[in-house]
């Protein structure tokens, strides 16, 4: 289904509203460098989900058609399933908060030390491989998988708008209900007394009823307690796994080491000095990561974003995993969506390995799209077309390499 792909316009319209309800009121909503990661770590999730969509689709319908039992499609199966899956995300939700090992796949979308819209977008790549393992239950009790596949949708829909804190609060009736923007700015606190809290996806009722509700009170401080320290979207899905197995080299015997991967994040064995607990923060003692970086780098990003951005969409809209696809072109666009998102990344953090893969990427990109095009094309009529398509390419990125090489004493870090 690419409802979400029709959905990506509404996105970024709420962003530029947002945006501008900021400036009106004089509130720094939104750091450039950090929305550019936002986004980016949603395209990478877009990308590598490609095929892990059709390993967890695949699971649910091979339980669906082992299941003995069918349930038909009438308004209720809709009433059920929307409250499965809001009662199964929760679960899966408050493990992946409560289990170090699944904490690594979801770490991602809490590592941004603002609050706006396009926090939403900021997904790991590989969540969906723990979240589509909850609702296996629904296959097995006999939803079908087209009916799930829709309320599924629109539950994940529903969680953009609350990334926002341009909405202070909903009636009573609603707080008490739904999961609102207040109720969402308290689970992306690291505050020790947010840290935890409030796990459900269009419904808050589930958390009031397991225990793990927390109502706004405090300034929340937004973020993870070890801060990323980087704009670079692929490595933000490793860093956390990248601690983790530090810490499992350090820690000794087997059961130790399998508590480590299954406790809480920040648990330790008594040997190496028991747990680690969050520290009282104020939003005013919070040091944010942050790069400066050039007017004209920053408008080059941009621009470069856009063209990826539209790239990445038609990629997406025109993809069929089926077999009659065409694999290799598959793979060399999703490499290059991620190289792309890496070079932006690393230059914004002023990295000499960002200079280095951006100029690589813009040498290599004209070469890639003729093989993604040529080996997706499937009418030889179109091969002339492909060649003057390429050429241009080449020329356009020969002025952006032009541009882009003033910035090579920038990025030296």
């Amino acid at each position: 289904m690419k409802v979400m792909l029709f959905a990506i316009p509404i996105f970024f319209l709420l962003i530029g509203i947002e945006l501008f309800i900021a400036r009106l009121h004089k509130k720094e909503l939104y750091r450039f460098n950090d929305m550019i990661s936002n986004i980016s770590c949603g395209i990478s999730q877009q990308a590598i989900g490609i095929f892990i969509k059709v390993v967890t689709l695949g699971a649910y319908v091979y339980c669906y058609q082992l299941s003995p039992f069918k349930i038909p499609n009438t308004w209720w199966t809709y009433v059920l399933l929307f409250l499965g899956i809001d009662l199964l995300y929760y679960w899966f939700h408050r493990y992946a908060h409560e289990i170090s090992l699944f904490w690594g796949t979801h770490v991602v979308h809490h590592q941004s030390e603002d609050y706006n819209l396009s926090v939403a977008l900021r997904q790991s790549a590989f969540q969906s491989f723990i979240s589509g393992m909850f609702y296996l239950p629904l296959a097995i009790i006999g939803f079908d998988p087209i009916p799930f596949l829709l309320v599924n949708t629109i539950q994940t829909l529903y969680q953009f708008w609350i990334h926002t804190e341009t909405i202070d609060k909903m009636p009573a009736w609603f707080e008490f209900i739904f999961n609102t923007p207040s109720h969402h700015r308290v689970h992306h606190g690291r505050n020790p007394k947010y840290i935890d809290k409030n796990h459900g996806g269009t419904l808050i009722l589930f958390d009031r009823f397991f225990g793990t509700f927390q109502a706004e009170e405090e300034a929340v401080v937004y973020g993870v307690t070890k801060s990323l320290s980087t704009w670079n979207p692929i490595w933000a899905n490793f860093d956390y796994y990248n601690d983790l197995r530090k810490e499992f080299g350090k820690t000794r015997g087997f059961k130790d080491k399998v508590r480590l991967l299954i406790k809480k994040p920040g648990w330790r064995s008594a040997a190496a000095g028991g747990p680690l607990y969050p520290s009282p923060i104020e939003r005013k003692e919070q040091i944010k990561y942050h790069t400066i970086i050039p007017n004209g780098l920053s408008i080059y990003i941009f621009l470069q974003y856009i063209f990826l951005l539209i790239g990445t969409t038609l990629f997406l809209a025109t993809l069929s995993i089926d077999k009659h696809s065409f694999l290799i072109p598959i793979l060399i666009s999703i490499v290059l969506i991620l190289w792309s998102v890496a070079s932006f990344g690393l230059s914004a953090d002023k990295r000499k390995l960002g200079f280095q893969l951006e100029i690589s990427r813009l040498c290599i990109l004209p070469i890639a799209l003729f093989m993604i095009l040529t080996l997706s094309s499937i009418h030889p009529t179109s091969s002339l077309n492909v060649i003057y398509f390429t050429i241009g390419i080449s020329f356009l990125n020969l002025f952006s390499i032009r541009y882009f090489w003033r910035f090579r004493n920038i990025l030296n870090q």
